[in-house]
């Protein structure tokens, strides 16, 4: 997320070791993940569990597979990890299936075929009992549309998770009284959803997942149907609650500037399937195919692309010792206007030590699309010399 803090576990937006790769596993001597997904299938029709092990079946496409099968693979064949603490965003157009995806994670739709965990605890093999604490405890789902009872006020609507897990009137008033606040209702307490603008009743949705305390929140198209200006509102609320929480979130959206904005990793899906998994910046400056390119064609390039993509080392210790300091998670775009207004290279600065650095030429080349991740960082271009 591009304003989000490091944590302890996550590490900064755009420091993970994936490639691109469809499948998303992380690498060896990772942490258990929050959600692990292997092989997952979601067969709707006539005996949809045969699909997923008929070789023939899985290799035709949507239409092929109905015409012969009378059964749509809305997921086929999807694996990707949830790492702790990261804002993992499902992206793709209608029907690609992002919303069965997300609701195959708590069992609301039942999988075909697969496996899924959640800290390490197979989600499948769940019994009624663990499932509802699943869903009552440890994942709380926000929807497009926000299921508000119209018969009660903000606070009472807030609490109602808590009312379901059994939460005594008092505690669970005085806690969603706290989430109210969080989310910027403070005052709007006794109001019913009908006195409320659309952002208003989407940031009562959210206080109300909130108010759970639950390990992942799973959003599934939240603000799809909000203006454009309220949608930049509450995805900057995401943002800052992500910021001060580090709360691991799973974000379904259509929108490819949304989840740029959000993703720490994005899963662009496509009939079913995962095409690319990566950073906004992998997806960026490396897509997987011409799908993918036609999706970020219009994307700024240099509002995403960080200046590790465009650093070169430095030639001589004058140049690694002066000039404007950025991060290396700093944009290109950021870098550009450094630059500009030195006259000259800027420097790649982490913890007091100069990575590399960046000039005109290569800024430009990034802008211009004549350099992308695939390039990677210039090799040899950390001073192991403090500055």
């Amino acid at each position: 997320m591009g304003t989000a803090a490091p944590t302890a576990d996550n590490g900064p937006k755009n420091a993970g070791t994936d490639t691109g790769n469809a499948d998303g596993t992380g690498g060896a001597g990772a942490a258990v993940p929050v959600f692990s997904v292997e092989g997952l299938w979601k067969v709707f029709g006539p005996k949809a569990d045969r699909i997923p092990g008929d070789a023939e079946l899985t290799a035709l496409d949507q239409a092929e597979l109905r015409r012969r099968t009378g059964c749509t693979a809305a997921v086929r064949d999807v694996s990707f990890d949830v790492r702790k603490g990261e804002v993992f965003v499902v992206m793709g157009l209608s029907g690609s299936g992002k919303s069965t995806l997300v609701r195959c994670l708590t069992r609301l739709i039942e999988p075909t075929a697969g496996t899924i965990a959640i800290d390490g605890e197979d989600v499948r093999a769940m019994d009624g009992a663990r499932l509802r604490e699943l869903r009552r405890h440890r994942a709380a789902m926000v929807f497009q549309h926000f299921g508000l009872l119209p018969h009660r006020t903000v606070l009472d609507n807030v609490a109602y998770g808590l009312e379901i897990q059994g939460v005594g009137k008092t505690e669970r008033r005085a806690r969603a009284a706290e989430v109210v606040a969080k989310v910027g209702l403070e005052g709007m307490e006794q109001r019913r959803p009908a006195q409320l603008s659309g952002g208003q009743r989407q940031r009562v949705g959210l206080a109300r997942a909130l108010a759970v305390d639950p390990e992942v929140l799973l959003f599934d198209e939240p603000f799809s149907a909000l203006d454009p200006l309220i949608r930049r509102d509450m995805q900057e609320e995401v943002i800052r609650l992500h910021r001060d929480e580090g709360r691991t979130m799973v974000f379904i959206t259509h929108d490819l500037q949304e989840a740029l904005k959000l993703g720490d990793r994005i899963a662009l899906m496509r009939d079913g399937r995962v095409v690319q998994l990566g950073t906004p910046e992998e997806i960026v400056a490396s897509p997987a195919d011409d799908y993918v390119r036609e999706f970020v064609r219009d994307v700024p390039r240099e509002q995403v692309i960080t200046v590790r993509t465009a650093m070169r080392p430095a030639g001589s210790a004058e140049e690694a010792a002066n000039g404007p300091a950025v991060r290396p998670d700093a944009t290109v775009a950021e870098a550009i206007e450094a630059v500009a207004r030195a006259g000259g290279p800027a420097r790649v600065m982490d913890q007091g030590r100069c990575l590399g650095v960046v000039d005109a030429p290569a800024l430009l080349a990034v802008v211009a699309g004549t350099a992308g991740a695939a390039d990677g960082p210039a090799a040899g271009a950390v001073n192991e010399e403090p500055v």
